[in-house]
């Protein structure tokens, strides 16, 4: 899920259990290339660029051969092994690498997805703890290998993680992700970013600003591919660490919140929930709904969903009344009467 998303995902294990043979086969089985870096025996310079002087003062940093490999490729999977044999400079120079897919002076294609593996630092040659910047670029996901998938392989062969497809548009549903992260912050504010104490813990998912917006949208391509909850859990939990992962999905579970489709079909029936983080959510949901598929009937309905949010949760609802202003459907005359309620809001942002 985190390779058909384009989220980088670390895998941690054990040596031997696989990791480095099953990412080369699922880069195959996609028919994406493949570029493996050990970071272990590389500079800095490896990815930072290395500087050359092209005439006068300027200086270019010129990337490796693999990146332009990758770049010329327009698609491809960038394969980190190893990565607690990094030290620390060279850790600090994949920190570019890894969150903007920059390799000094080129920029690889937003369609490169970025894998790594690692052995814990205490199982690794010359381990390092991974720096916090490092780990909070990544979602950190447990390799487990069973008895009996070992000896399946064995015995029938090793079979390539599969990764599904995902609809084309999915990226709309992560509006209603955002909002509902959005409420579980507004609701539990210290997990809005929560440094880790420990160099161990630092070096694993922790909370913060950047990993919150990572599990929106791992959630939000979860939901368009179908997977199960153990999924989207573990996604979760590596995208924030356990801690906060697990409250959150203790939270979701808790909200039991309405289908925004058919919260869509009879908004007049649609009652707003007394909890305002459940009343937030629920809205978002509706609103990103519309702004995946806008037609004038579904973009009405929401502002009537929205009205009946006065004048009690007139705030919760604003978030979702920005989301409606920016989607509104082409051909559209006839304003709704909802929106004169939120006529100030939207005016101020422009989108009048």
């Amino acid at each position: 899920m985190a390779v058909a998303a384009r989220v980088p995902v670390l895998l941690w294990g054990a040596p031997g259990t696989g990791k480095t043979s099953a990412i080369r086969a699922m880069a195959e089985a996609m028919g994406l290339p493949c570029e493996t870096v050990i970071a272990s025996i590389r500079e800095p310079s490896d990815f930072a660029g290395l500087p050359v002087v092209t005439g006068g003062d300027s200086v270019r940093f010129a990337p490796p051969l693999w990146a332009r490999r990758l770049a010329s490729a327009g698609t491809g999977l960038l394969f980190l092994d190893e990565l607690t044999t990094a030290p620390p400079a060279v850790q600090a120079a994949l920190l570019r690498v890894v969150l903007e897919r920059t390799v000094g002076d080129l920029s690889l294609p937003a369609d490169v997805a970025v894998v790594a593996a690692a052995n814990p630092p205490e199982q690794a040659a010359d381990g390092w703890d991974l720096s916090a910047p490092l780990a909070n670029r990544l979602c950190h996901l447990r390799w487990e290998v069973t008895p009996q998938a070992v000896a399946h392989g064995l015995a029938n062969g090793w079979a390539p993680p599969r990764v599904p497809r995902l609809p084309d548009g999915w990226e709309v549903a992560e509006k209603g992700s955002r909002g509902v992260v959005a409420a579980f912050l507004r609701a539990r504010p210290a997990l809005a970013i929560a440094p880790p104490a420990s160099a161990a813990d630092a070096g694993r998912g922790w909370p913060s600003p950047r990993t919150w917006e990572m599990a929106a949208r791992l959630l939000a391509a979860a939901d368009a591919a179908g997977v199960g909850g153990q999924a989207r859990a573990a996604l979760v939990l590596g995208a924030v660490g356990d801690g906060a992962g697990a409250e959150f999905l203790s939270w979701l579970v808790e909200m039991d919140l309405p289908d925004p489709e058919q919260v869509l079909a009879d908004p007049d029936a649609f009652v707003v929930p007394e909890r305002g983080d459940r009343a937030y959510a629920a809205l978002a949901a509706v609103a990103a709904a519309v702004a995946a598929r806008p037609t004038p009937q579904r973009w009405a309905a929401a502002w009537r969903v929205l009205g009946r949010c006065v004048p009690g949760a007139q705030d919760v609802a604003a978030s979702a009344a920005m989301t409606l202003a920016r989607c509104r459907p082409a051909g559209v005359v006839e304003m709704p009467p909802e929106i004169a309620l939120f006529a100030p809001l939207v005016r101020d942002a422009g989108l009048a």
